[in-house]
């Protein structure tokens, strides 16, 4: 069987559209139908039904997907086996929250660089949800999650380091310098300023202010962290924020630390699919990556 034939109906039943799986698969639409219909003359059965809003896996493609599934991965472990000897090359999309893409992820690709030219990689900022979805469609080779625990089916995860959190505001913020430090019902009289939903720590913070009793905090979410930390730096509120993305900062003086309660450190996994044979490529940033936090 052409195993291309397989590739064109996982791209399918993912996408759930001829359009986007030809897009996916850079083919006309026309050669995404031929091809389906040449897998189904094949196994003599039909894989999708055709509806006005899509193609939807029939009984038996869905019982076929996870088979072929297998077989592609097979293949890409037969490859990569024949080029072990050779030298490192192909492409690896990694996932992550955006505070580890622009704190850690950079250095990363400058030392792979120099040690894999022939490596590209390519990030993608995302939540801990896209980040998992990303992992099980095959869109992603890894993902790194801020999450104290890391509980999917078809993820496996590897606790890598942590994250030390840090409470901030700006140098003439009535909280700055405080020689006592701010309590949570202090805390939760303030303005905060965080970063998405689905955010670990951010979400953290939210649950414990609001947890406080007769507390209103006024907490307003943005989706990327240069907003947040350009509200606070105005001296408009607070945020919470891994050191890491902070340092430059807090040494320049633009931010400073709120003394207040201790934070929790948040945990760094490095996430995979269960099932998927990492490429040398892959196995390669992610080797890099763990040398990255543990150096």
């Amino acid at each position: 069987m052409d195993t291309r034939l397989l590739q064109t109906f996982t791209a399918l039943a993912r996408t759930g559209s001829f359009t986007g799986a030809a897009a996916e698969l850079q083919l006309a639409q026309s050669t995404v139908t031929v091809q389906i219909r040449a897998l189904e003359n094949t196994l003599r059965t039909r894989l999708f039904d055709r509806l006005a809003r899509g193609a939807l896996l029939t009984e038996a493609g869905r019982r076929l997907l996870t088979l072929a599934e297998e077989v592609l991965e097979a293949e890409s472990r037969l490859f990569a086996a024949a080029a072990e000897d050779g030298p490192v090359n192909g492409t690896v999309v990694v996932g992550a929250g955006e505070t580890l893409c622009s704190a850690h992820l950079p250095g990363v690709i400058a030392a792979l660089r120099r040690l894999h030219p022939d490596v590209e990689v390519h990030l993608q900022a995302c939540s801990t949800a896209a980040a998992v979805e990303g992992l099980r469609a095959g869109r992603l080779d890894c993902a790194l999650l801020l999450e104290e625990q890391v509980d999917y089916p078809d993820v496996t995860a590897e606790r890598i380091t942590s994250q030390p959190l840090v409470l901030l505001c700006a140098p003439d913020h009535p909280l700055a310098g405080r020689e006592q430090p701010t309590t949570w019902d202090e805390l939760a009289r303030e303005n905060f300023f965080l970063h998405e939903e689905g955010c670990s720590y951010s979400d953290w913070l939210a649950e414990r202010l609001q947890a406080v009793a007769g507390a209103q905090p006024r907490l307003t979410r943005f989706g990327g962290i240069e907003a947040t930390r350009a509200c606070v730096t105005a001296g408009l509120g607070l945020t919470v924020l891994p050191h890491a993305n902070v340092a430059e900062s807090l040494r320049d003086g633009r931010l400073t630390a709120v003394p207040g309660p201790s934070l929790p450190n948040v945990p760094v996994h490095l996430a995979r699919h269960r099932r998927r044979q990492p490429s040398r490529a892959a196995r390669a940033v992610a080797a890099q990556v763990v040398r990255h936090f543990h150096t």
